[in-house]
């Protein structure tokens, strides 16, 4: 399936980096499934190494030594050197789309190796192109998150199985939902793993860990705020209101320290760019143009944008609600209320792409694969024995018997 959904790219009018990567991720698609066919006891490890090999390695070096990549690449770029000249990634009267800075000031960590390194030389270009670091942030946080849920909180470690975990880690890493972004554009990876992370911190109590997790993703972009909320309840489940109450004021302020810099010295670019742009009310008009319903809400006009950001609203309440009805007790359940909220603000939002709605599917699923369901055993499930042996029950004699 992945390798159909891969060859479709060549073929149809995609952008030429989604054309580079189907017809590499094609064949190692089809190379993976031949070795995951055979009888052989690693066939399902060479499988696995196929996959990322054809649809990771490979079109993501081209990709890189080619220059070529979404535009978002470049913005990130530009907005690391544009950090360095004036220490602030916002230019304060952009004159077309591609000189917008729709992130927050954190993102523009990602461009600094460009502004350091340049384009001089195959080893330049590779090491400061900003997709490198995005993956290996993503990646980074996969490691720590594993880390973090070993590492044993009030007992014993709560998954195993690590080598079955990792295989099945790395076959998710080479699927198209996780390739595909990470060799094009891999804007949203650091955000994803840093939110995977958040989450993790706070199922194993550990509140301060959680808050600079969510900190670094909020100072990304200002749609992982709403991992506030399901963090700090999640946190209240396990450690208690005190340990959720640090957890907050370690993101908000870790939050406040990396965005306020930006804000006092361009308050209005930031603004204009980070908000007023992606939702379709900037100067520019927004490349997130997919027909999604709060798009479409929003072609019709200001009342069919106020209609948009209505239902917006009411769908963020809902899910706010049903944190305090119904709290998360554990990771994969956090991960399922996050991916819920981010994917009624994706298509409820005035402007979005379908790629969006790849987050909240790598939430849900990395949960299940690198934290798993771990439920605690149940008291009924415990065999309590006595040292008094039992007496033996008296057997009646039977009737005619001396």
């Amino acid at each position: 399936m992945a390798a159909a959904w891969a060859a479709v790219f060549p073929f149809i009018m995609a952008p030429e980096p989604h054309r580079v990567w189907g017809m590499s991720a094609c064949l190692g698609y089809l190379c993976a499934a031949v070795a995951a066919l055979s009888s052989r006891p690693r066939g399902r490890a060479v499988s696995v190494c196929l996959a990322l090999g054809g649809a990771v390695v490979v079109p993501f070096v081209l990709l890189v030594l080619t220059g070529t990549a979404q535009s978002e690449v470049g913005v990130v770029e530009r907005s690391g050197l544009l950090t360095l000249r004036q220490a602030t990634p916002y230019l304060p009267e952009p004159h077309t789309v591609g000189e917008v800075t729709p992130y927050l000031p954190g993102m523009a960590v990602f461009g600094l190796p460009r502004a350091v390194l340049g384009e001089g030389g195959p080893l330049p270009r590779l090491l400061g192109d900003a997709r490198l670091w995005c993956a290996v942030a993503f990646l980074g946080c996969l490691w720590a998150t594993r880390r973090a849920i070993r590492r044993p909180a009030d007992g014993p470690s709560a998954v195993g199985g690590g080598a079955s975990r990792g295989c099945a880690v790395g076959a998710f890493v080479a699927s198209p939902a996780v390739a595909l972004p990470l060799c094009v554009s891999g804007v949203d990876l650091p955000l994803t793993g840093l939110l995977f992370l958040t989450l993790a911190f706070a199922a194993r109590r550990r509140p301060v860990a959680a808050g600079l997790a969510l900190a670094a993703a909020c100072s990304l972009k200002w749609t992982a705020w709403p991992a506030v909320a399901v963090a700090v309840t999640l946190l209240a489940h396990h450690a208690g209101t005190r340990a959720a109450v640090r957890g907050a004021g370690v993101a908000v302020g870790g939050t406040v320290l990396l965005v306020l810099p930006s804000v006092l010295l361009s308050p209005g670019p930031l603004v204009q760019q980070v908000f007023a742009f992606p939702t379709g009310r900037g100067p520019f008009e927004t490349p997130a143009a997919s027909p999604l319903p709060g798009r479409l809400l929003a072609d019709l006009g200001p009342a069919g944008w106020y209609a948009a950001v209505a239902l917006l609203l009411a769908g963020g309440l809902a899910v706010f609600v049903s944190l305090l009805v119904r709290p998360p007790h554990d990771l994969v359940s956090a991960a399922d209320r996050l991916a819920v909220g981010l994917c009624v603000a994706f298509l409820l939002a005035p402007a979005g792409r379908f790629g969006y709605l790849a987050l909240p599917v790598t939430l849900a699923v990395l949960a299940r694969l690198v934290g798993g369901a771990h439920r605690e055993r149940p008291a009924h499930d415990l065999v309590v024995r006595t040292s008094r042996p039992a007496r033996p029950a008296p057997v009646p004699a039977a009737r005619g018997a001396r």
